[in-house]
């Protein structure tokens, strides 16, 4: 992309530079003209759409490789290599190749099967039996297999059907004697034993209604925004949407569903058509594609003189029921499936374009005839982007609809119209499109679906729960929510469903706004402001960043270097940022703001500073202290902070480690002890600090030391946050373990109130997307009969 957009004349550059969204018709055939004489650009052309050398194509002989190096890891022990070979042979197996007089792709299913079985994944072994049979409904070793593992799993009356058909299937004499005596056992076992429904993993159905009609509305500073025609009540379901388009990030093609999102098992489902997309099931294959793998049965039937009670249950077994009536069917990637570059190429949010594309042209709307970008109706702010940026995008929407008229021929005209509209169209997902987020924790003690009691040393969960990005996605009404840096609305996915929910009560016709990125009390206000300017294209004028408020002004603050005050010392970085939220109120006072969440007394410092800064009595300078004015020495301050700040590195790196020495610990607790006395008393670096060396304490053991820290990360969290902010839940979660580690009957009201947090942000969702909440709450109310008993 580089040396193509170097390769451009200065004076092309700049006509595209100072074009806006009327002009795109001219400069896209301007530039696509000179293009078209360069042969870098057609190499370049074919170099994304080859056949013949693709990324995604599917490869016999290469699968087969594969298979080998799997089968001998299998027969040396080496299960986990075993496992991860199969799955890149199934990812490129061509659907219809044969291995042995056998569907190569059944037998690699089977194979996992057997793996499975032999590792105790059960239920993973009979759906990739069931895989195996979808297409080769006669091969005998994986309906014996399934039949081993369903008897396995106490599923006896399917065990016995299964077996019962491969004694039918199996040709050999002593193939059919030895599943005889299986059976024979199954039957025993059967008779004396009650029979287990099986019950095949589904996609998990969420029905919380939504109640609110929510009106569209046109704020003169934000543009289109949401509103509520009545009062909202605080936890409640705003909204919920699936995506008009989606699509997985690159950095998590091998980790997540490409449909669903969510993390891959390991009985994962390869795309028939290409080698790129990995599926956690059947239900999303068939959703992302609409075709299963039972569309490619090999002739080899079943025999008819099969009891018919054997026929149903084999057309039972060997159909896909995964597809989804209420869901649209459209098939997301079949324009990236023939084995071309491009979809692992460009940039997600250019094939994101190409999707959006591609599903406009295959529901017949005629791409010459209507506006996609009305039908979208997203908003853009292409003025906004930077010269640069107009180049590259309106090199990138040429080279995508290049790459997908190879799929739609003549239904994809390449011309001024449809290039403006695919320019415009790269621009408004880049501002409207929304991170698909998933919860991970990387806690080093134990998982979160491994949380037993936590009276055992070790037992406490004290790392962090991050946000990890997987996929980028178009809601068409979700990208009409506003944002705001203190936000009233929480945005979260199951699976790719957009879920949008009050996080307090918001009055009619009061705007509903969530945040695009980091909140106050996350980052400083300058840096916000500039992170949303350079991703969004918009200077944000929310509350947050337009008035004065505690978290902006000590979130990086020093402390005065007066015993007696707790006033703030400011650097030389904050000042421009809170000087001109003063300047947008003169003479209005903003205690109101500054303390949206405390007492009034435990401010009095600060809330001081307020009024005398409104009523333009004091002169803010960087290191005097707002307080009392005196001054703090900010280059030794700053010396000092980053000397700490070092040795805290060097505790957390001992923390994924897992080896902290005493030395390391000592030298953390001492360089706490200096930023506690150079940094304001609610600055982010001393939170940090804190929640490090409980983190640290726990490894080792010492709960005591841990939880003072953690209460000491909390203070300081509800000070910059507020004391119900999702922030302050999941450290009150790290909390809550180490007091139940230390048998410490407080836990319950630690845990009863993180509960109503977790609640407040995801309603009735909260215990599926973080499931050691039920354990925790189980936790309580045994310490609560403990006390009732005592």
């Amino acid at each position: 992309m580089e040396k193509l957009k170097s390769m451009v004349p200065d004076r092309l550059k700049q006509i595209v530079a100072d074009s806006n969204a009327d002009d795109l018709h001219s400069t896209s055939s301007s530039l696509l003209h000179f293009l078209n004489k360069l042969s870098q650009f057609h190499q370049m052309i074919r170099d994304l759409t080859d056949l013949e050398a693709s990324l995604c194509a599917k490869n016999k002989d290469a699968a087969l490789e594969f298979k080998q190096k799997a089968n001998k890891c299998y027969f040396n022990g080496d299960y986990d290599t075993a496992l991860a070979f199969y799955t890149r042979a199934l990812r490129i197996a061509p659907i219809n190749a044969d291995d042995m007089d056998k569907n190569l792709v059944a037998t690699l299913y089977l194979n996992r099967a057997s793996l499975f079985h032999k590792i105790g994944l059960l239920m993973e072994c009979v759906r990739d039996c069931n895989r195996a049979l979808q297409i080769s409904p006669s091969y005998a070793k994986a309906w014996y297999r399934r039949g081993k593992a369903n008897a396995a799993l106490g599923i006896y009356k399917d065990a016995i059907h299964d077996l019962d058909v491969a004694k039918n299937v199996e040709l050999s004499l002593g193939g059919k004697k030895q599943i005889e005596n299986e059976l024979k056992i199954i039957v025993d076992q059967y008779e004396g034993t009650r029979s287990v429904q099986h019950i095949e993993n589904t996609v998990r159905n969420f029905n919380e209604p939504q109640q609110i009609n929510l009106l569209c509305v046109t704020d003169p500073d934000k543009g289109r925004g949401m509103v509520s025609p009545c009062d909202i009540p605080q936890a409640s379901l705003v909204h919920k949407e699936e995506p008009y388009a989606l699509i997985i990030l690159k950095s998590c093609r091998d980790t997540h569903c490409h449909y669903c999102l969510n993390e891959l098992p390991k009985d994962t489902v390869p795309c028939i058509s290409c080698s790129i997309p990995l599926y956690c099931s059947q239900h999303c294959q068939v959703q992302a594609r609409g075709e299963t793998i039972s569309c490619y049965r090999t002739k080899d039937g079943v025999d008819d003189s099969l009891p018919n009670n054997l026929k149903e249950y084999i057309a039972e077994v060997t159909s896909c029921s995964d597809s989804d009536p209420d869901v649209e069917c459209f098939p997301e990637h079949k324009h990236e499936c023939l084995g071309v570059h491009w979809p692992a190429v460009l940039p997600s949010d250019v094939v994101l374009a190409g999707r959006i594309l591609a599903k406009f042209i295959s529901q017949k709307r005629g791409y010459m005839e209507c506006n996609l970008l009305g039908t979208l109706n997203l908003s853009q702010s292409y003025l906004q982007i930077s010269p640069e940026g107009k180049l590259e995008l309106h090199i990138y929407a040429i080279v995508l609809l290049i790459c997908l008229q190879h799929s739609f021929g003549t239904e994809l005209p390449i011309n001024g119209i449809s290039l403006s509209q695919t320019i415009i169209l790269v621009s408004q997902i880049r501002v409207n499109a929304m991170a698909v987020v998933r919860m991970k924790s990387t806690d080093f003690h134990c998982l979160p679906d491994q949380f037993g009691k936590f009276s055992n040393i070790g037992d406490a969960l004290t790392c962090s729960v991050d946000q990890v990005p997987v996929g980028q996605a178009i809601y068409t009404a979700g990208s009409l929510f506003n944002h705001s840096c203190q936000p009233n609305i929480h945005a979260y996915f199951l699976s790719h469903t957009l879920f949008i929910r009050a996080t307090e009560h918001v009055a009619a016709g009061h705007p509903l706004e969530l945040s695009y990125g980091p909140q106050v009390g996350q980052w400083a206000c300058e840096d916000r402001l500039n992170f949303l300017e350079d991703k969004y294209s918009f200077r944000c004028q929310c509350i947050g960043c337009s008035q004065l408020n505690l978290s902006d002004l000590v979130l990086k603050a020093f402390h005065c270097v007066n015993p007696n005050c707790n006033g703030v010392v400011l650097d030389h970085c904050l000042d421009n940022s809170e000087l001109n939220k003063l300047k947008n109120f003169p003479g209005v006072p903003r205690m109101q703001v500054l303390d949206p969440f405390l007492k009034v007394d435990e401010l009095k410092n600060v809330a001081h500073l307020a009024l005398e800064l409104t009523n333009n009595s004091f002169n803010v300078q960087s290191g005097s202290c707002l307080n009392c004015g005196s001054n703090c020495d900010l280059e030794a301050s700053d010396k000092a902070r980053r000397k700490a700040l070092i040795c805290m590195k060097r505790l957390q790196d001992a923390i994924v480690s897992k080896e902290i020495s005493t030395t390391i610990l000592s030298d953390a607790s001492r360089a706490l002890g200096v930023l506690r006395s150079i940094l304001h008393g609610y600055n982010k670096h001393i939170a940090e600090a804190e929640d490090n060396l409980a983190q640290a304490f726990s490894l080792v053991g010492d709960f005591r030391s841990a939880r003072d820290h953690c209460k000491a990360s909390i203070k300081i969290l509800e000070m910059l946050y507020g004391s119900d902010h999702i922030a302050v839940g999941h450290e009150l979660i790290k909390l809550s373990t180490i007091q139940l580690s230390l048998g410490d009957p407080s836990a319950a009201d630690t845990i009863n109130r993180l509960g109503l947090i977790f609640l407040r942000y995801y309603g009735s969702h909260a215990d599926f997307i973080f499931p050691y909440l039920q354990t925790l709450k189980r936790e309580a109310n045994n310490l609560t009969q403990e006390g009732r008993v005592t």
